[in-house]
């Protein structure tokens, strides 16, 4: 059977898996005796080495398989869940996590047995039965091999006919095969103990068994089979007329199937004896005929089902490759291009032409772009959630690295992004944690000294602001001494005495931004290494994004980063600086002003306005442009006021062509070094408009 068609959906379903079981682990360490979490690491794991099995990946079915053995004894009340198996647990996370890189890579698990932890987990289970654990070590290579417990000695299962109770659908199905000439004969089938995948081996039987006759009952219905809700046992009822020893010969050679019982199903008109508890035999009514088969009664080694279940609701969501929905996002782009080309038609030709039914047709396109854009848009928004969750695991490792209590609070995990920004963001955010954790908070000592918890906190906060999504990242930890860090930025040469004296707070702040600044006393693999806070920028920045530092010494620090929505449609203000068009996005704009020239002032040689009880410097974009000046100065100049964070700055343009929705389209290696100018847009007219990049202006 050729897998490599699901390898797409077993990376997918495997990483969320994974983060199933880290959430869960995290929680046992707090509340060791949660049951509910228990039965989801169970499942997880459960799920994770069956499909691993299906895969063909060996490896890490067996280590699935051993960590799930562990946590049946944990679910049996045989070993209580301790500090040393949560770190040991981690570890087969960890190991896990490799054996999926590896696949991402070059869709093979490697080579990895990873025997130590193997040998560690077979040792938890030793010692819960009462075993010595050098008996039990050589024991572990077996049981890598098999893939299942090696328990030779075991007791073999008592073959026998399960019997049960029929439903009146069910009596007229046998009773229509009889009339066409068939025998009725009753089948349990046993899988063996070490079988992985229940499911499969039930459905090779039904496979063999229907090629030779007609499966008229199933016990437990087909569907519980199917989603393996069976412990080792399964029956049916089959119609043929074949013999009854070539069916069990049949079902018998599918592998990992224990044994199989079978006999001819008398033709009586009595009910079958059920041989499950009394209070589970269900009253056969006249409702009962109704009933689809799978609500009917369960076989002996299954919990009755309740027939009100029904069908379960299928899965509301499409897993769909990103490339797609990228070629589906080039074509409302390339819609939006057509509206404007057609809008700038009709306000240009004017007379008959641009009649009122055609200016009624230009205004349902333009309704109707606008909202495809946004469907669009909404199926590519995927929660933070994904990049956030491994976070918790992070902090704590870092906890036991540095020595240090830590505990990380969450929210807004549910606020969406655009999923090129989710799938770029983690890397800057995991950096601005670990800088928290390792810079930011004080050792214990230092806290108590200043009244303040021993557990320090570092968060993560994400909430939507308008077209913006803002992750503030902070601590309640020592703060930014932004003395030290004036005086590193003398002795690196970065700035003179005098001119650090001169500096702000937020300028000394900055500093940390610049490429290879970092104030770590020592090199450490949690952060230093001179990969600092500029690489956060500029990661931050490519994604058309800002962050900016708010700190308290001896209070903490708070890091926001402010990112876009999406990064390719946008609503923007259209500008003439003499006879080129600018974009400037709708978002960075916070007002319109007109400024008579004599109200400028100057603040250290540099052109401000005074509005409103605010210094706002001015920002002359023709000079910066490199655009020849004009040849007179108007009376007054038109100021866009822009915003960057709480920062304002005033770009005067000649002229305001109002506002447009435009598709942003990369200029690829031709300007990337040029980073005031973000992209380009097409205009209705075929013209090609620059985008202004406010965050660098500013």
């Amino acid at each position: 059977m050729d897998v490599s068609q699901y390898l797409e959906i077993f990376i997918d379903e495997s990483g969320e898996h994974l983060q199933t079981l880290s959430d869960c682990i995290m929680t046992l360490e707090s509340e060791p005796d949660n049951k509910d979490t228990i039965n989801e690491v169970f499942r997880a794991a459960h799920s994770l080495k069956g499909m691993a099995g299906t895969m063909g990946f060996k490896r890490m079915q067996h280590l699935t398989h051993d960590m799930e053995n562990v946590f049946q004894e944990v679910r049996s009340d045989k070993i209580k869940v301790d500090s040393a198996m949560i770190d040991l647990l981690f570890e087969c996370l960890d190991a896990i996590e490799g054996y999926l890189d590896n696949i991402k890579a070059t869709s093979d698990e490697g080579t990895e047995d990873n025997e130590l932890i193997i040998k560690e987990l077979n040792d938890f289970i030793a010692k819960a039965n009462g075993e010595t654990v050098p008996d039990k070590a050589p024991a572990a290579e077996t049981v890598a091999e098999a893939g299942g417990e090696a328990e030779e000695t075991a007791a073999p299962v008592e073959s026998k006919l399960v019997t049960f109770e029929l439903s009146q659908h069910e009596q007229k199905d046998i009773a229509a095969a009889r009339e066409a000439g068939n025998k009725i004969y009753g089948l349990t089938v046993y899988i063996q103990k070490e079988c992985l995948l229940k499911a499969a081996r039930a459905f090779l039987v039904f496979r063999a068994v229907e090629e030779l006759g007609n499966i008229v009952v199933y016990r437990p219905s087909s569907q519980d089979i199917e989603d393996e809700r069976f412990e080792l046992d399964f029956s049916i009822y089959v119609a043929t007329t074949e013999p009854l020893d070539k069916l069990i010969a049949a079902a018998k050679n599918v592998s990992e199937i224990e044994n199989v019982v079978g006999e001819e199903i008398p033709n009586t008109e009595e009910k079958v004896v059920e041989q499950v508890p009394a209070e589970t035999k269900p009253s056969t009514t006249a409702k009962e005929e109704s009933k689809p088969a799978a609500a009917a009664a369960p076989s002996g080694s299954a919990p009755a089902k309740k027939a009100s279940a029904g069908k379960p609701a299928t899965n509301r969501t499409v897993r769909v490759d990103i490339e797609k929905l990228d070629a589906l996002m080039n074509q409302v782009s390339e819609l939006i291009i057509a509206k404007n080309s057609l809008v700038s038609i009709s306000s240009s030709e004017g007379g008959s032409f641009a009649s009122q039914g055609f200016h009624d047709q230009i205004e349902y396109l333009e309704r109707i772009t606008t909202n495809l854009h946004e469907s669009v848009m909404k199926v590519r928004m995927v929660p933070i959630e994904s990049v956030v969750n491994k976070f918790p695991r992070m902090i704590r490792d870092l906890s036991r690295t540095l020595g240090k209590k830590m505990e990380l609070v969450m929210t807004g995990e549910d606020t969406e992004l655009d999923r090129t920004v989710v799938d770029q963001i983690g890397d800057p955010l995991q950096h601005l944690l670990r800088n928290s954790a390792d810079h930011g908070l004080e050792d214990a000592a230092l806290r108590a000294e200043r009244g303040k918890p021993e557990t320090g906190t570092i968060f993560l906060n994400a909430y939507q602001e308008g077209n913006n999504v803002i992750i503030q990242v902070g601590d309640d930890g020592n703060g930014i001494d932004t003395e030290a860090v004036k005086a590193k930025a003398i002795e690196r040469g970065i700035v003179t005495a005098e001119q650090a004296e001169a500096m702000s707070q937020k300028e000394i702040v900055n500093l940390l931004f610049m490429p290879s600044f970092s104030m770590a006393k020592k090199i450490t693999d949690i952060s230093g290494r001179g990969v600092g806070l500029d690489v956060v920028k500029s990661n931050i920045e490519q994604l058309g994004g800002d962050v900016e530092v708010k700190t308290t010494l001896g209070e903490g620090s708070t890091f926001t980063v402010r990112l876009p929505l999406t990064l390719a449609i946008i609503q923007a203000l259209m500008v003439e600086i003499r006879d080129e068009k600018y974009a400037i996005a709708l978002g960075s704009i916070s007002n319109i002003e007109d400024i008579p020239v004599k109200d400028i002032k100057y603040v250290e040689a540099r052109e401000v306005i005074h509005l409103r009880g605010m210094v706002i410097p001015l920002i002359r974009l023709d000079k910066i442009l490199d655009i020849e000046p004009r040849e007179q100065e108007p009376e007054s100049l038109t100021v866009v006021i822009v915003k960057r964070g709480d920062s304002l700055a005033g770009l005067v343009v000649d002229n305001l062509m109002g506002q447009q929705e435009i598709v942003i389209k990369s200029l690829g290696k031709y300007i990337n070094g040029n980073k005031l100018i973000s992209g380009a847009t097409i205009l209705g007219d075929g013209e090609v408009a620059l985008i202004l990049d406010v965050n660098t202006l500013m």
